[in-house]
């Protein structure tokens, strides 16, 4: 009799009765006995658990199973989603492209500092220590990169900036289309700018050296190009050379500037009036304002019945006028100054006390303590004085307080954009864009070549957040805010207001911000795994961390970025 050795192995069976459906999972063996083929059950494996047939069924087809412990061990991890999104991004962006058309060492260690600014912003010393904690030093090839040559690289970029903002201005400016345009400042510490100079400070650093910085972006806020001028240079005086630069160096012959009412100035208009293809859209200053309310060509009783009208004065001929009156930012501005006037009330009265008690003398002394105290809140004009040797008393001057109080949540937007191209509500929007500047201007620092590394770190991350709308707090609903009263406070949709108050967003994950969401992604790890036990030479290979659903949509989402 032939023997009846043979081989194992699992037949699974699935058969429906009465809508329900079995599954049989049999221990068999095969073998041969005097030729013929033959099945035995060895036992029925349909009690056990599925994962468990399964691994019963690979290890009768060969497959040896151990612990994971002896099977491999991890030899290191590097945070690797962040990192991940950004350089996808930049993928999406075709940004390397943007820097040079030819890769170089030079131009890979700017855009590893580009990806470095938007994860995790150090100097540039502690920047080469810290990217080696992820997998950016080694996918943007930069692990052997040191502290001078990134400032080589800086260098390198700073040489072609010209030449990347063309192409920036290429994709995000179009004719007639609108352009942003402001300046603002960072305090610098050190000897060696030659940039560097006291100026109005911003961040209230006084005393400090600063540069001052403008930033050109399309209508949504992204950044396009960025200057750098001396500490000390006024706003207005670099508004005209940026228009020039759009003609001259980016070919944008036709184009509609927007600049607050510091930039630009009455010269810059005049000079804009003889130049053929450039509108402007910018706001008067409130001597301005008041001058036509005492004029009478701003009636202030017809703010009653609408928050924005349009009004014509021979004072700004050709111009078109568009008066707005916010009563939220009016009664702001009102409890704003009587707090003002109170404390200032406050600390006068305590220099009175001191002056009728004999304890401070002479009308110098006098007014020089008065002086810092009215001056401190900046509402000297309000208050009447009298100084005298061995007094001083105080009053308001109501008269001038009403007439300011007149003017609260008063502006008034001029523009040279004739009706036929924009209505007046899309010019008070228009000049409000201006907030997507200053938003830009919080990712720039110090240097020149520091800040248009910045400026590009903070086009890719523009970017990213504009494609991440619907997971953080942002507003997804853009087309809303074209129909919305240009006037009124700006107010979330519905749908972003429920994300704020259930902190979740439609499939029930938490809400996120930017650096929220960069650090979720970040919990996505690069393992380096090998063969326990087979020393330093063996051979390893690398895993990653399986996505979560969250993880999984950012990635997603940021596919779906177009230049």
């Amino acid at each position: 009799m032939a023997s009846r050795t043979g081989t194992a192995h699992v037949v699974t069976t699935t058969r429906t009765y009465k809508g329900t459906v079995y599954r049989t999972h049999l221990l068999r063996r095969s073998y041969r006995e005097d030729g013929k083929v033959k099945n035995e059950t060895l036992g029925n494996l349909s009690h056990l658990p599925e994962p468990l047939i399964e691994i019963i069924r690979r290890s009768l087809q060969g497959e040896t199973f151990v612990p994971l412990g002896q099977a491999f061990e991890v030899t290191g991890s590097l945070a690797h989603g962040h990192v991940h999104a950004v350089e996808l991004a930049m993928q999406r962006l075709d940004f390397a492209s943007l820097l040079g058309s030819k890769s170089s060492p030079e131009r890979e260690r700017v855009l590893a500092m580009v990806a470095a600014r938007i994860v995790a912003p150090h100097t540039k010393l502690a920047t080469t220590r810290w990217w080696h904690t992820t997998t950016l030093a080694t996918d943007f090839g930069v692990a052997d990169a040191n502290e001078d040559d990134l400032y080589a690289a800086m260098d390198w970029l700073l040489a072609r900036q010209d030449a990347i903002q063309k192409k920036l201005a290429a994709r995000h400016l179009s004719a007639g289309g609108l352009v942003l345009y402001d300046l603002s400042s960072s305090y610098f510490e050190g000897t060696t700018c030659p940039l560097a100079r006291l100026g109005h400070n911003r961040d209230g650093k006084k005393g400090l050296l600063q540069v001052n910085y403008g930033r050109l972006t399309d209508a949504r806020g992204c950044p396009v190009a960025v200057s750098v001028h001396e500490g000390n240079v006024a706003d207005s005086s670099t508004f005209l050379p940026e228009v020039q630069r759009l003609r001259e160096s980016f070919g944008v012959g036709q184009l509609v500037m927007v600049g607050d009412r510091g930039m630009i100035s009455s010269k810059a208009i005049d000079e804009l009036r003889e130049t053929q293809g450039i509108d402007w859209i910018t706001a008067l200053k409130s001597a301005s304002i008041r001058t036509l309310v005492e004029q009478g060509q701003l009636q202030l009783g017809l703010f009653d019945e609408r928050s924005l009208m349009e009004i014509a004065s021979p004072e700004y001929p050709g111009e078109r006028l568009v008066a707005c009156r916010n009563p939220q930012l009016a009664a702001l501005r009102a409890h704003k100054r009587q707090d003002l006037l109170a404390a200032t009330e406050k600390n006068l009265q305590q220099i009175k006390d001191r002056v009728d008690a004999g304890r401070l003398k002479g009308a110098d002394a006098i007014g020089l303590r008065v002086g810092k105290v009215v001056n401190q809140y900046k509402v000297a004009k309000h208050f009447e004085l009298q100084i005298s040797d061995a007094s001083f008393s105080f009053t308001r001057r109501h008269e001038a307080i009403a007439a300011e109080a007149a003017l609260d949540g008063i502006y008034i937007i001029r523009t040279s954009v004739e009706a036929a191209r924009m209505e007046a509500a899309e010019c008070v929007r228009n000049y409000k864009a201006l907030a997507n500047v200053e938003r830009a201007f919080r990712s720039l620092k110090t240097m020149r070549a520091h800040i248009l590394l910045c400026m590009l770190a903070y086009y890719v991350e523009w970017h990213m957040r504009e494609a991440w709308r619907e997971l953080m707090f942002a507003d997804t609903d853009l087309a809303a805010k074209s129909t919305r009263d240009p006037v009124a406070p700006a107010q979330r949709s519905q749908q972003a207001q429920e994300k704020v108050v259930s902190r979740t967003v439609a499939d029930g994950t938490p809400v996120h911000s930017f650096s929220t969401l960069m650090a979720e992604l970040g919990s996505i790890v690069r393992n380096t795994c090998r063969t326990p036990g087979a020393g330093p030479e063996a051979p390893t290979f690398d895993i990653i961390t399986t996505p979560n659903a969250t993880q999984r949509h950012a990635l997603d989402l940021i596919r779906q970025i177009h230049p």
